[in-house]
C-alpha cells in the first residue's frame, strides 16, 4: 500500500476524531449557554453559578475546534479552501458568533448593573444557540454532499446560501442543539448541588426522550437523503460504530432515568457524541466533501491532500503535543471540577 494513502488515511481519522472531541468538550459549555434563560432564570446566583460551571474550560475547548480547522487547512488545504469559499457566510457566522459568546461571558463580570448582565446572557445564549444550528446545518451538508460541479480543473460550488438550508440539513441542526442540551444539563447536574442540580437533572431527563426521537428521525433521513451507509453495507464490520453510538445514547438514558446518575449519564453521552461524530465522518470515506451534482468534482483524501513530506512532518508533531493536549485537559478537569454552589 502507498505510504502517501496511508498517511492521507491516519490524517482522515485524526480530522474526525479532532471534531468529536471537540463536539464532546465544547458540547456542554453550549448546552449549559443554551439552558440560561429556563434553569437559571430563577436567580442571579443560578447564573453566576452556571458561568462558573464552564469558566475555566471554555477557552480551551475551543482549542479543538481551532486544531480541527487547521488539520483541515494544513492536511487537506483544497479541501479547506472549497469547504471555506463554499460555506463563507455560515462560518463566518458561526465565528462572529463565538467572538460574542466569549467576549459576553468575559464582560458580564467587569459591572454590577443587573440590565447589563441580562444582556450579556442573552448574546451569550443566542449566539451558543445559533452557533450550534449552524454546526448541525454544516457538517448535515457535508454527509449530504455539497452541489459541487468540475470547472477548469476545480471543484466550485454551485449554489446559494438557500440551497443549504434543506429539511435534512435543518434537522440536522436541531440535532445538535438537542444532544448539546441533554449533554450540557447533565455536566452541569455533574458539577453543581442542591436546587440548581435538581433543575438541571429533571432538564435532562425531560429533553432525553425528544433527543432521541429526533435521533432516530435524522437516522432513517439519512438513509433517504444522505450516501453514508454505503461503506457500513460494504464492509458489516463498520456497523459496530452507529450500533455503538446508539447504545451509548440509550445508556444515557438508562442512567438518568433508572439509576439516577448523573456521572455515568454524562461519560455515556460523551461516547455518543464521538461516536456519532466518527460515523458521520467514517460514512464519508474517503472523501472529505462529497459532491451530489458530479461525483468527479467531490474532494477525497487523495486529491485534496497535502504532500508526503507535509503529512508526516504533521504526523510527527501531532504524536507529540496531541496526547500532550489531551492529557492536560484532563488533568484541568480533574484539579478544576469541584462542585459550584449557587450560593
Amino acid at each position: 500500500m502507498d505510504s502517501s494513502y496511508v498517511l492521507s488515511v491516519i490524517w482522515f481519522v485524526l480530522w474526525g476524531v479532532l471534531w468529536g472531541v471537540y463536539f464532546v468538550l465544547d458540547g456542554y459549555d453550549f448546552g449549559i449557554a443554551m439552558w440560561m434563560p429556563l434553569i437559571g432564570a430563577s436567580s442571579e446566583n443560578d447564573r453566576n453559578a452556571m458561568y462558573r460551571v464552564t469558566g475555566p474550560f471554555w477557552d480551551g475547548n475551543e482549542v479543538w475546534l481551532i486544531t480541527a480547522g487547521g488539520v483541515t487547512f494544513a492536511a487537506f488545504p483544497l479541501a479547506y479552501a472549497v469547504l471555506f469559499s463554499s460555506l463563507y457566510t455560515p462560518l463566518m457566522i458561526l465565528l462572529f458568533c463565538l467572538i460574542l459568546r466569549g467576549v459576553a461571558s468575559e464582560l458580564r463580570f467587569q459591572w454590577g448593573n443587573r440590565g447589563y448582565r441580562l444582556v450579556c446572557d442573552a448574546v451569550v445564549f443566542v449566539s451558543s444557540l445559533v452557533a450550534v444550528i449552524l454546526l448541525g446545518v454544516a457538517f448535515s451538508n457535508l454527509f449530504r454532499g455539497l452541489p459541487l460541479m468540475e470547472e477548469r480543473g476545480f471543484a466550485m460550488f454551485q449554489g446559494n446560501l438557500l440551497n443549504l438550508l434543506h429539511p435534512y440539513c435543518l434537522l440536522g441542526g436541531v440535532l445538535f442543539v438537542l444532544m448539546f442540551l441533554v449533554h450540557g444539563a447533565l455536566y452541569l447536574t455533574w458539577r453543581t448541588e442542591g436546587d440548581l442540580r435538581n433543575k438541571a437533572f429533571y432538564m435532562a431527563k425531560a429533553t432525553w426522550p425528544i433527543f432521541l426521537l429526533v435521533f432516530l428521525v435524522y437516522v432513517v433521513f439519512t438513509f433517504a437523503w444522505a450516501g453514508l451507509y454505503k461503506n457500513y453495507f460494504a464492509s458489516p464490520l463498520l456497523l459496530a460504530l452507529p450500533l455503538l453510538c446508539a447504545v451509548l445514547f440509550v445508556y444515557s438514558g438508562y442512567q438518568m432515568y433508572l439509576r439516577n446518575n448523573a456521572a455515568r449519564s454524562l461519560l455515556a453521552s460523551c461516547g455518543g457524541i464521538l461516536t456519532l461524530t466518527l460515523t458521520g465522518v467514517f460514512g464519508m470515506f474517503p472523501n472529505l466533501i462529497p459532491s451530489r451534482l458530479d461525483p468527479g468534482a467531490s474532494l477525497n483524501i487523495i486529491n485534496a491532500s497535502s504532500s508526503p513530506k507535509t503529512l508526516t512532518i504533521m504526523l510527527v508533531v501531532a504524536l507529540i503535543f496531541v496526547p500532550t493536549v489531551i492529557a492536560y485537559q484532563i488533568w484541568a478537569h480533574k484539579k478544576m471540577a469541584w462542585i459550584i454552589k449557587a450560593d
